[in-house]
């Protein structure tokens, strides 16, 4: 009797942001990666060959094994929208029309005639295309742990979408409502990323954390200009003060004119009214978030709810929705921006297209901790040790964790590469840096030494699961750092809370008894730590917990600023010797940087040069 042939499905993202690749073998997450951790370009949008290269890899195949190519949007329904968008505001739209037609003439139309030739016609097989949404929806829903769920999608815009809602049920999963392109949440909070001097696209994680340093000043004013939120949730934009549809700006001078001032230039200083800016949008931003929850919460019956699009890796509003919503449950996608595409429609067609049954038990996702990036062999990383003279220790998988509390307990920054690599923008103890979080230097010395970025930018905590609720005003899992909560007040320094100090001078302040994670406003954007999903980053955690009485640690992406988070063991060496880390851990091998003995190969120069 012949065995079933495997169904093994690959979804895949470009052009726009976050290129990626995702596999999928009989509805089972079998890998997943970014093209930037290979090409080591940060966002790279350019078609995912590394990714797709390394995900045929991990499942052992080739092309011509594939059963179903997906991918994340609908090329024609997009390019009909520029066009469409391009001649409504022509012809002030035609620098940007002129930038962007040549990568679609060449490429993005003739899409399927692309993937095919990228697969080295290995693959003749059919070719999937959802609308972008659909993919988010799937990304969001088809890996949660409920059986039946709302979910809601808000991201910048996908072919006309910019805000969509609906119901999953087993492996059914229909869209109930949308809000169309040029009204979006994402592109206006972008607008404010541009406005306040940090990169679109990337850069509106730091506005995020720039909001707790201001005041809420503004919101009035862009409530009553700029944005009109109606009770369910929905909005419309002020279009006449923005110049993302057709120009090569976010804003006009028109906006600039109702706030009083110009952009501020990138890498300029950031002022109080920079953050007062910020705390603005980020106070609106969540408002259309709860009200666009309950809407759906109302409008569905549902008592879970899952969460995906750029907008969704806002933890702040995550946290609120939690927190203040209808729904008692939440899941947010860990790659929730386009990167997660590839996953959704990997997992659309598995479910929904090819209709195969869907089994969950409500308690665990199918997302495998987000581990489904490359691991690295023990010959990988001898040949590494060989070519670079590497000095190291090397320690079992007992011992280790033991040793890594130690060096972390005395006060030491510690380069963590441990096993596959995390899918999404969120280092999750795979790839990260770690440290003391009761350390009252650890912030300022990770953030200007170690990260080479803005010294305001906050740490996130990693801490043991079962000890999340002492700490912190949490008590449910949030294994992929996608939810703020209040720091515990019986751990706040109560003095902390009288200071005059305003802005960036509330850095000064020791605000509680983990004061490298605490941030401004008594806030900590939490992961929390299983052994059953990572043994080996909890017992490093739960050994710390022995030596030091705290459960929790300092938890950042193993990167400087400007690069990816690393994809290679080279990668990690490199970035650990350009830093003032002190020890770099790659698997079961420890790296003492006083102990290496090529330490005038690397130059701090050679990677402070790159900028985001």
């Amino acid at each position: 009797m012949n065995e079933q042939k495997p169904t093994y499905i690959l979804g895949i993202s470009a052009f726009y942001h976050d290129s990626a690749a995702a596999l999928v073998k009989d509805g089972e997450i079998v890998a997943a990666a970014q093209e930037e951790r290979f090409t080591r370009k940060k966002h790279d949008f350019n078609f995912p060959h590394h990714a797709i290269e390394y995900c045929l890899k991990e499942a052992g195949i080739e092309a011509k094994d594939l059963t179903y190519v997906g991918f994340y949007d609908k090329p024609f329904l997009k390019f009909e929208r520029l066009l469409l968008t391009y001649l409504t505001y022509a012809p002030v739209g035609i620098q940007s029309f002129i930038k962007a037609m040549p990568l679609w003439l060449k490429e993005k139309i003739f899409l399927k005639d692309l993937i095919y030739k990228e697969l080295k016609n290995q693959y003749d097989g059919d070719i999937i295309f959802p609308e972008h949404h659909e993919s988010h929806g799937a990304s969001a829903f088809y890996p949660s742990p409920f059986e039946q769920a709302a979910f809601l999608t808000l991201d910048g815009v996908g072919e006309w979408a910019t805000t969509s809602f609906g119901v999953g049920k087993d492996n059914e999963m229909d869209i109930l409502g949308e809000i169309y392109f040029p009204h979006s949440l994402g592109l206006l909070y972008s607008a404010f990323t541009y406005y306040t001097g940090f990169r679109v696209n990337s850069g509106e994680y730091k506005l995020m954390g720039l909001a707790p340093y201001g005041e809420p000043k503004y919101v009035d004013l862009i409530k009553n200009h700029l944005i009109d939120i109606k009770e369910d949730g929905s909005f419309k934009l002020d279009l006449s003060y923005f110049n993302y549809c057709a120009g090569l700006t976010m804003t006009n001078n028109k906006f600039h004119r109702l706030f009083g001032w110009q952009p501020r230039k990138p890498e300029s200083q950031i002022t109080q009214r920079d953050m007062d800016i910020a705390r603005s949008i980020q106070v609106v931003t969540e408002e259309v978030m709860l009200k666009l929850a309950n809407y759906v919460h109302d409008m569905t019956g549902q008592e879970n709810l899952c969460l995906a699009g750029g907008v969704a890796l806002n933890c702040v509003g995550n946290g609120v929705i939690l927190r203040e919503s209808k729904f008692k449950k939440i899941w947010i996608q860990p790659a929730a921006g386009d990167a997660g595409g590839a996953l959704g429609v990997a997992l659309y067609t598995w479910y929904r297209y090819l209709n195969n049954p869907r089994r969950v038990n409500n308690v665990d996702d199918l997302q495998k901790g987000s581990y489904l990036g490359p691991n690295f062999s023990k010959a990988e990383i001898e040949e590494l040790i060989k070519n670079e003279e590497a000095v190291f220790e090397k320690y079992d998988d007992q011992e280790l964790p033991k040793r890594i509390a130690q060096i972390i307990n005395d006060q030491n920054v510690v380069g963590l590469f441990q096993g596959r690599m995390e899918f999404g923008p969120r280092a999750l103890g795979a790839r990260s840096i770690i440290g003391d979080a009761r350390s009252t230097e650890m912030q300022t010395v990770m953030n200007l030494k170690i990260k080479f970025r803005e010294s305001f930018r906050p740490f996130a905590p990693s801490v043991m699961e079962e000890h999340v609720s002492k700490y912190f005003e949490h008590n449910c899992e949030s294994p992929y750092m996608l939810l703020v909560a209040q720091v515990k007040e019986d751990i706040i320094k109560q003095e902390s809370r009288n200071t005059t100090a305003e802005g960036i001078e509330k850095l000064k302040i020791k605000r509680s008894d983990l004061p490298a994670i605490t941030h401004v406003d008594y806030s900590a954007r939490i992961q929390t730590v299983s052994e059953k999903t990572n043994p080996m980053y909890y017992n490093i955690i739960k050994e710390f917990y022995n030596l030091s009485g705290s459960p929790v640690i300092i938890n950042t992406s193993f990167n400087i600023r400007g690069e990816p988070i690393v994809g290679t063991p080279h990668d990690a060496y490199r970035c650990f010797m350009c830093t003032d880390m002190d020890y770099l851990v790659i698997n079961n091998y420890i790296f003492d940087k006083k102990k290496q003995p090529n330490k005038n190969k690397y130059k701090k120069e050679d990677i402070t040069q790159i900028l985001d």
